[in-house]
């Protein structure tokens, strides 16, 4: 019997296309269930924990991004992509601003499906993957700002003593921040640190997303500041281990 280290949930209405990724999905060392629609996957969620979920947008009866949605609101965060056949940039933007981690439009390479589930499960294991372009040996253990704590080991955030639920997104694009605190970073830098697809807009969204975790007022920031026509810095108080 193979086993299986991920489960996975497909919702998706096209039986042909679900029953393709399953079936690569499966080839490739997961475990992959399927839902036809929103309520089916609801059915299948009672009582089993799934790793990631890969989400059409066009359901029967209620919307892939609603499910996302309903999902986020709860605190969960567990890896969610977004599948669509629409490529417009309000779409991705739509889709990521629901708390989806990640967006992909069809048709696509199932490879590439799995690559960034891939990524996404690796980050949401703990095994957080450092910015691909920087070198991070003298990297502190801890960054703390106002009330919030980041350990950079573990990827968590934590403001008092209460934890605080990141994204996949809001994790990768805040270990960037706590990489280089107290400098500026550009939108260039940021594309090129970030694992993530991120670019544009859908990085305006990010930062947005983050801050509203962060500030006491998101549109008075204190903490994670724009610097016009540059980019934005992460100012903190505390760089050291977690024995400081």
């Amino acid at each position: 019997m193979q086993d299986y280290k991920h489960h996975i949930l497909v919702i998706e209405d096209d039986e042909r296309l679900s029953h393709l990724l399953l079936q690569f999905l499966s080839s490739k060392g997961y475990r992959a269930t399927g839902a036809g629609s929103i309520e089916e996957a609801r059915e299948r969620i009672i009582g089993t924990c799934f790793d990631a979920y890969v989400v059409d947008v066009m359901l029967p009866q209620e919307s892939g991004l609603d499910f996302v949605r309903s999902l986020k609101a709860t605190g969960l965060t567990t890896p969610c992509i977004v599948l669509t056949a629409m490529g417009e940039p309000g779409e991705r933007l739509l889709g990521l601003e629901t708390g989806a981690d990640d967006y992909m439009t069809k048709p696509f390479e199932p490879e590439e499906l799995v690559l960034r589930i891939r990524n996404l499960l690796r980050r949401s294991d703990g095994a957080v993957s450092e910015p691909k372009s920087i070198a991070v040996a003298n990297r502190a253990s801890v960054i703390r700002f106002g009330p919030h704590e980041f350990d950079t080991n573990t990827a968590q955030l934590r403001t008092g003593n209460q934890r605080n639920a990141l994204t996949s997104a809001e994790r990768d694009l805040l270990s960037c921040f706590t990489l280089r605190p107290n400098e500026v970073l550009s939108r260039d830098q940021l594309a090129d640190m970030l694992v993530s697809h991120m670019e544009g807009r859908s990085l305006d969204v990010a930062v947005a997303r983050l801050r509203r975790k962060l500030e006491p007022n998101p549109r008075k920031p204190i903490y994670l500041l724009t610097a016009r026509g540059q980019g934005w810095m992460l100012q903190v108080d505390i760089i050291g281990s977690q024995e400081n």
